[in-house]
């Protein structure tokens, strides 16, 4: 089964958060919820979130088979300052891994170089001004390993997307079908 890293800072965006580790738990991907450190990661609304170890504790690992960071503009401006993360994306852009992020923190990627000549989607107004980028107005957009998405309204198809990247359409379907979405 698939193992997904989801690193968590200050001023996240709590729906985003929430959804992705909802729905890939759902589907049986293993989730690790690593903040940035120790401690409770106060969302973009408010909403106090528990991450279940911290970015430092698991670093060393190996074993990720995507790194999934949500939005809210606090919290991707926090990701995109932190070295550690740079780093963890750039490793795994470099081993084929998937890396995938929505709203803000496309940016994130975008300042680790690994958008550049890439098609992508964030938040509008994010990723403006960066000329290496074919930025696309679709509500999910996958170029390769790399995975984008708009914002707190997209988080579920964002998470349908990953379901389906790492466990196939048929437990996509599944997850969906439960979620009594129509």
């Amino acid at each position: 089964m698939a193992t997904v890293l989801v690193p968590l800072a200050q001023g996240c965006e709590e729906l985003e958060a929430v959804t992705i580790i909802d729905l890939l738990r759902r589907a049986g991907v293993t989730v690790v919820v690593a903040g940035l450190e120790a401690g409770a990661v106060t969302a973009s609304r408010g909403v106090v979130l528990l991450p279940e170890t911290t970015l430092s504790e698991i670093l060393d690992r190996d074993d990720f088979d995507m790194v999934v960071l949500p939005g809210g503009l606090g919290g991707a401006q926090r990701l995109e300052a932190d070295r550690r993360i740079a780093a963890l994306l750039r490793r795994m852009a470099e081993q084929n891994r998937y890396v995938a992020a929505i709203c803000a923190a496309p940016q994130v990627l975008a300042s680790a170089g690994l958008l550049n000549n890439r098609e992508a989607t964030a938040y509008p107004g994010i990723l403006d001004g960066q000329k290496d980028i074919k930025m696309s107005s679709a509500a999910v957009v996958r170029d390769g390993t790399f995975i984008t998405s708009r914002g707190p309204g997209t988080a579920m198809d964002f998470a349908l997307t990953l379901i389906e990247i790492l466990c196939g359409r048929d437990q996509r379907d599944t997850v969906e079908a439960a979620l009594q979405r129509s």
